[in-house]
């Protein structure tokens, strides 16, 4: 939300002004074209208020384009763009710049932005978990601007990041001004792009990702309940974000994740918060049926190479777990063979899927094939080539379960001892041995071939008063191989270093 909460209709008086307000024949003709060259300058930017509409339905375990009407055309953000500041966020707190519990400072400016907010006094701090808590829910618009403050100094600064940020995850068309969504006619993206986002969220901060799930939550003795109406509603769904102001109409992304499928689809141009709601419940329910059962890997380039700290931050307070009992999805042998098997050597969606089942091999094709259907423009009518045949009457999501297979803690008991192997690789080293499980799980998930046969263990040491548990890959027979696993890892933002076992 931004500086309305919900549209209001603008009140007309009629009558004899006073004098003191009645205004001259010139006065009256240079209002008025002052306000028709602010709405000309204004359509140059975007298309108007009336063609504000897009829609755009991703799979998001292989890349494939279920859906896409406008979704190359430029639309503003609204609030949509602080699920890019909470982005920036979620990479400080895994590169150790500020944990859940670091005070930010609440400067004027701040204090000052339009509703929706926390209503922050100047001066005081608001805590990381506090400010991601409130974006998620109120879509407080100075909470954002105390996160690009602490993280860049400025929102301008921060603003600037936010879109080179966009840049490295393929969000060619997105351009960011400020780190709420506040009307701004520089600031705009499109549908394709928010769906990237959205992918790159979960894919980066798998565990992050759980406060999409936040209904409501206790701020300082008030109650704030959240606006994504569909959490909770449709079954699978988890997030992702709302956002509205008058130039965008009401714009939501949502992610669904149900029996191994995962999609992210995007509804722009809304004309009320209801039809948004209706129109994207609508979408997920038709194209569930023929998302893709298995993942094929990272989809979005990987997050910048900053450093992790050694001992992770906890895992929210709030009522989200990451699950205990999931199995990680199958890996192919290489990467260039998930990607074949889930993309096949051309763009076109349904002959990629006739290839699938008719023929056994296909050309190899490079990561690239993946990230184009996030990238490629395509046609503005809709893509309805994998579509079910005949109409399919909106309703909820059939029944199953809602889990990131990206996360799992049975690893454990799966895993051959550590004692014969001759090397081993150490990612960090955690107070909570279910957070060491966490990261190798992701680790292994994320590093490809290179990790396929590592078994991934836990090791307590006593560290003073406190116990620490090494999160390590054991099965390496050479410290060459031991390096080799080593260098995926840092590929993918692991610290970790080759231990003689």
């Amino acid at each position: 939300m931004s500086l309305l909460t919900e549209p209001r209709e603008l009140l007309v008086r009629t009558g004899i002004p006073s004098r003191k307000d009645r205004l001259s024949g010139f006065s009256k003709a240079v209002g008025v074209c002052a306000i028709s060259m602010a709405l000309l300058s204004q359509s140059t930017v975007l298309a108007s208020a009336d063609s504000n509409d897009a829609a755009f339905v991703i799979d998001a375990n292989n890349g494939k384009v279920l859906y896409s009407s406008d979704g190359d055309a430029l639309r503003y953000p609204a609030s949509l763009t602080k699920m890019m500041t909470l982005y920036m966020l979620f990479e400080a707190m895994r590169s150790g710049r500020v944990s859940r519990d670091t005070p930010m400072k609440v400067s004027s400016y701040a204090a000052a932005r339009p509703p929706t907010k926390l209503r922050l006094k100047v001066g005081s701090t608001l805590k990381v978990e506090e400010a991601i808590l409130s974006l998620v829910t109120l879509s407080a618009n100075d909470a954002s601007v105390v996160i690009a403050e602490h993280l860049a100094g400025s929102e301008a600064r921060f603003a600037a990041q936010m879109t080179a940020k966009a840049r490295q995850l393929g969000m060619s068309k997105t351009t960011f001004r400020n780190a709420n969504g506040l009307p701004n006619s520089e600031q705009k993206t499109t549908a394709r792009d928010m769906a990237t986002l959205g992918i790159a969220l979960r894919e980066h901060f798998p565990r992050e990702f759980g406060y999409f799930k936040t209904k409501s939550f206790n701020f300082r003795g008030r109650t704030i309940n959240g606006h994504n109406r569909l959490v909770g509603r449709i079954q699978g769904v988890d997030g992702i974000k709302t956002g509205y102001i008058n130039a965008s109409g009401y714009n939501l992304v949502s992610s669904l994740l149900r029996d191994n499928k995962k999609i992210v689809g995007v509804v722009m141009g809304g004309r009320t918060g209801a039809a948004r709601d209706k129109k994207m419940a609508d979408l997920l329910t038709k194209y569930l049926a023929v998302a893709s059962t298995r993942s094929s890997g990272d989809l979005i380039a990987s997050r910048s190479t900053e450093p992790r700290v050694t001992v992770a931050a906890a895992p929210p307070t709030f009522s989200y777990q990451p699950p205990s009992s999931v199995p990680l999805p199958r890996m192919r042998e290489t990467i260039n063979e998930r990607i074949a098997e889930a993309y096949g050597a051309d763009a076109d969606a349904a002959h990629a899927v006739a290839r699938l089942a008719a023929a056994p091999t296909r050309p190899i094709v490079g990561r690239a094939a993946l990230r184009a259907a996030l990238k490629a423009p395509r046609p503005t009518a809709p893509v309805n080539a994998l579509a079910p045949s005949g109409p399919v009457p909106p309703g909820d999501i059939p029944t199953g379960r809602d889990f990131d297979p990206m996360t799992t803690g049975t690893i454990l008991a799966r895993a051959a001892s550590p004692r014969t192997s001759p090397w081993v690789v150490q990612i960090a080293a955690m107070p909570e041995q279910n957070r060491a499980l966490e990261m190798l799980a992701e680790a292994k998930a994320r590093s490809g071939s290179a990790l396929s046969n590592a078994q991934p263990f836990t090791e307590s040491v006593a560290s003073g008063s406190q116990t620490l548990y090494r999160a390590r890959f054991a099965g390496f027979q050479s410290r060459t191989e031991a390096n080799r696993a080593c260098d995926a890892l840092k590929q993918h933002s692991y610290n970790c270093y080759s231990v003689a076992n």
